[in-house]
């Protein structure tokens, strides 16, 4: 459906310094699925979105819907907006205070090049408005809704168009916590249920997991890693997606040999003792890797628990978060971050077990040109 090929978008700063947000950007995303451009603050995501949607021009390239081409450096081509028939959700709602919801939603329809009939206008803002829950709240005034009330108000604005594509830049990050995360339930519902092509930018890594079909991880204008929710999160390709995507440990460790107890892994000595790890790369004796473990993946034990990957160390200090219990375990000058479930009640200074299965233990590449932007 959308496809982007090797786009460059770089524009002068400030100080006349050119800022390269976009370095060779490519991805596809297929009709009716919800793709979603992750990373930190400057790392491109924003810039590729506003050129997809035509607010930015790109220095090379090309986007194309339904394999027409809305921009092509080679063939010359550059769509405005307006041609684009792209619906867009921004930060900021945008809503217009001297109107109602229903003059909100029906202003693109009014102000469009196409023109369409009273009758029409009524049935398309009340299909869109229905769509997102807020058809009896039609002749309210849009700033006395509630902050939901009013971003589901701007996705019915940029719907009611019948856009071939949605792009939604942080539509969520004003809402507060418990709102943001009923939010991306309803946006998901919606989303799957109209069967709406859709690029999403966030830097919000669990929204990101739980909205998307497919996230690419971005980071100093290039994308880092392309998967689905579970493939970025379990399998990280990189030292930056595995610390930029939920919390992991980091162990320096060197190969010793294949380990014949299960495909694509390893037997290593790691900095806090031996291992058995997986791997997606190939690796010889002497190697130097550096193995990913997220919190979650570790088991604690009071008594040594039978199978590969036990570690001793010591409770150096614990966390009570409700749902689960964040120990920090002392193993030699190192500390392990392990997260379980809080009936496992070690007291500080008592020795502890950790057991790590192996193919929760991911060598990873330590790619430092991809850091976290300031």
């Amino acid at each position: 459906m959308l496809k982007v090929n090797a786009l460059y978008t770089e524009y002068p700063n400030d100080k006349g310094e050119i800022v390269k947000a976009a370095q060779n950007v490519s991805f596809e995303v297929p009709e009716g699925k919800l793709f979603t451009l992750l990373g930190p603050s400057g790392c491109g995501k924003t810039t590729t979105l506003r050129s997809i949607a035509g607010l930015e021009r790109p220095r090379a390239g090309e986007i194309s819907v339904d394999g027409v081409a809305v921009y092509s450096s080679e063939q010359g081509i550059f769509l405005p907006p307006n041609k684009r028939n792209f619906g867009m959700v921004f930060q900021s709602y945008a809503i217009w205070p001297h109107m109602n919801v229903f003059q909100n939603a029906a202003f693109p329809l009014r102000v469009g090049t196409r023109k369409f009939t009273k009758k029409e206008i009524e049935e398309k803002v009340m299909r869109v408005l229905t769509a997102v829950g807020l058809e009896q709240f039609a002749d309210r005034e849009a700033t006395k809704m509630s902050g939901g009330q009013q971003q589901r108000l701007a996705l019915a604005r940029a719907l009611v168009m019948e856009p071939k594509l949605l792009l939604l830049d942080e539509p969520l990050s004003n809402l507060d916590a418990k709102l943001r995360e009923r939010m991306r339930f309803e946006l998901k519902r919606m989303q799957r249920e109209l069967r709406l092509t859709t690029v999403y930018v966030t830097h919000d890594q669990g929204e990101a997991l739980a909205l998307s079909h497919e996230i690419a991880v971005m980071s100093a204008g290039h994308v880092v890693q392309i998967g689905s929710p579970r493939d970025i999160y379990e399998r990280p390709r990189n030292k930056f997606v595995a610390d930029f995507v939920g919390l992991t440990n980091f162990l320096d460790a060197t190969v010793e040999a294949p380990d014949p107890a299960h495909d694509d892994g390893y037997r290593v000595n790691s900095c806090i003792g031996q291992l058995s790890v997986t791997s997606m790369d190939k690796f010889a004796k002497g190697d130097t890797v550096l193995v990913s473990v997220r919190p979650e993946d570790i088991e604690l034990y009071e008594t040594r628990p039978a199978g590969p990957n036990v570690i001793e160390g010591r409770v150096d200090f614990k966390v009570f978060l409700g749902e689960y219990m964040d120990y920090q375990i002392k193993i030699g000058d190192r500390q392990i971050l392990a997260r379980t479930h809080p009936s496992f009640k070690s007291p500080v200074g008592e020795s502890v077990y950790l057991k790590m299965h192996p193919g929760k233990c991911i060598t990873i590449q330590d790619n430092t040109q991809y850091r976290k932007a300031a």
